[in-house]
């Protein structure tokens, strides 16, 4: 078990990039809320010892998928309908570049995932290739295809390099 103030540092250091990943994953602030706490309860009950920082930030990156994934795989999410159904809510605020990341978020989650990595948190191929556990020539293919699908969804407009 880790202590208060390592826990403090983690979450000082690794919260952003766990909201974020989150909420490309769930596209929902209560279930962002929820997989950020587990992430961290996670953290803190691990006895796992990081060689780097660069090692403890994949594997937040890691267990974070898998938390959104297995959320995402549950009874109750696969049968439950989403209250924008229901009943019609008001639009946000437009942020910057909300077209970008609704056309992010329209992607398929591999391709998702390798964009939003690349792209959001920097990482290059083939650190993303370590850590989705893909061959580093798929990581190419589903940035490539991916950004194909962007230019189509968003007219060709944009530069994403």
């Amino acid at each position: 078990m880790r202590s208060e103030q390592e826990a403090a540092r983690a979450i000082e250091r690794y919260s952003d990039t766990v909201r974020r990943l989150c909420a490309v994953h769930l596209k929902n602030e209560a279930d962002t809320e929820d997989i950020f706490q587990t992430v961290f309860l996670k953290y803190v009950l691990s006895s796992v010892s990081f060689e780097s920082e660069e090692h403890e930030k994949a594997w937040f990156i890691r267990v974070t998928i898998n938390a959104c994934k297995d959320l995402l795989k549950g009874f109750f999410r696969r049968h439950a309908v989403p209250l924008d159904e229901v009943k019609e809510c008001p639009a946000q605020p437009p942020p910057d570049y909300k077209d970008v990341w609704e056309a992010v978020f329209s992607l398929p989650q591999k391709y998702r995932d390798v964009v939003y990595l690349h792209y959001f948190e920097e990482y290059t191929a083939p650190q993303i290739s370590r850590i989705l556990g893909k061959n580093v020539n798929t990581v190419y293919t589903l940035l490539t295809r991916s950004k194909q699908m962007l230019r189509e969804k968003l007219g060709g407009g944009y530069d994403y390099e």
